[in-house]
């Protein structure tokens, strides 16, 4: 049995976040990872958006975490070389219908913190002159980021800082108690660990991890559900130079317009419930909601024009219809059990609260 002082469970850009900033304190860490790289799941297989905080409930973990983490990832970004771009974003209604639930968006975001600008059909359209709306909010500190290169300069702080990552290494069981957790791992090389601090940050996999965990009330074990979503690719050039976004419903941000940083556009995610967390299958017949949905925004897209591009799947904590729920992000004080720290349902604006999330754990174990 080895003795390590922190044990993060999952090698995603939240685990990875995570690991570096208590690493950043002095402590010694170990991240245990079931995949044979980093970020192989949700933190590949997303817009690569750094979200502004429009939509999200004020003094909500996602309101507080995504506009200080957006803040904090811009930072990070120019300190040590990672791409992005602030590209700006716009949110269209398609409807006059649509305008008043948009103008609630922009007192949200100012409820938030975070800077918008309503824009009359005109002048959206003289921003993106392919654009067709009724009106729009413009978002001017949302951007995009390269996530790879995100995960690999955490990674690479982690390992600065004498933190250590073991991949193809599944977690087996979990014993906690008060001296001490135990962390029985599977793989070629299995191990076993007593740690003081313990962090499941396995994604798509939470519940599935604190369900192993010996010591834990099953009332404190959140229960995911798994929703896919479809990307589509676009042949050519993009025809918007900043991100395009209809109206939410129901919970859902709807199929938009993302850019790459060399420009190339994509639209997407679908929704689709599903059972399994790797189900990445991706049936091309979806593109027929897609232009359904696309052309009311951007009437022009050809016939044909979209290429199946890529599925992910996200980790929700609600079922369909549902209102959808904070991040659930429980600590010590939540469950009594001293050094854990469950995380479940971290979705979207989870990329973007990365670095926050990490500066956020940390306090909770402090406390």
């Amino acid at each position: 049995m080895e003795k390590v002082e922190v044990v993060v469970i999952g090698a995603g850009v939240i685990g990875l976040a995570i690991a570096e900033a208590l690493a950043a304190t002095g402590r010694e860490v170990v991240v245990v990872e079931r995949a044979n790289c980093i970020g192989s799941e949700t933190s590949s297989r997303n817009s690569e958006v750094i979200h502004a905080g429009l939509y999200y409930p004020p003094g909500s973990l996602k309101a507080r975490l995504c506009v200080a983490g957006k803040k904090m990832l811009y930072t990070y970004c120019e300190r040590h070389g990672v791409g992005y771009r602030r590209c700006e974003k716009l949110v269209v209604a398609s409807a006059d219908d649509q305008l008043p639930a948009l103008d609630a968006i922009a007192r949200r975001a100012t409820e938030n913190g975070v800077e918008t600008q309503r824009l009359t059909a005109d002048e959206a359209k003289s921003l993106e002159p392919e654009l067709e709306t009724v009106g729009a909010l413009l978002s001017p500190s949302t951007g995009i980021i390269n996530s790879h290169d995100l995960m690999l300069s955490l990674q690479g702080g982690l390992e600065d800082s004498g933190g250590f990552l073991a991949f193809n290494t599944p977690v087996m069981d979990i014993a906690l108690s008060e001296d001490g957790h135990t962390v029985r791992t599977g793989g070629a090389e299995p191990m076993t660990l007593k740690t003081s601090i313990l962090v499941n940050a396995a994604g798509l996999y939470a519940e599935q991890i604190a369900r192993k965990m010996a010591g834990l009330d099953p009332r404190h074990v959140a229960h995911q559900r798994f929703a896919r979503g479809c990307y589509f690719t676009l042949q050519g050039r993009s025809p918007f130079s900043r991100l395009v976004y209809p109206m939410p419903e129901a919970g859902v941000l709807g199929i938009h317009l993302t850019l790459d940083l060399a420009g190339r556009p994509r639209f997407g995610p679908d929704i689709e419930w599903i059972d399994e967390p790797d189900d990445y299958r991706l049936d091309p017949s979806r593109a027929t909601k897609f232009y359904e949905s696309v052309r009311k925004y951007w009437p022009a897209l050809p016939d044909g024009a979209l290429e199946p591009g890529y599925s992910g799947i996200r980790p929700k904590i609600h079922a369909p219809g549902e209102a959808v729920p904070d991040f659930r992000i429980d600590g010590p004080a939540h469950h009594g059990i001293a050094g854990l720290v469950n995380l479940f349902g971290m979705e979207s604006p989870g990329l973007t609260s990365s670095l926050a999330i990490g500066e956020y754990v940390c306090q909770l174990l402090r406390r």
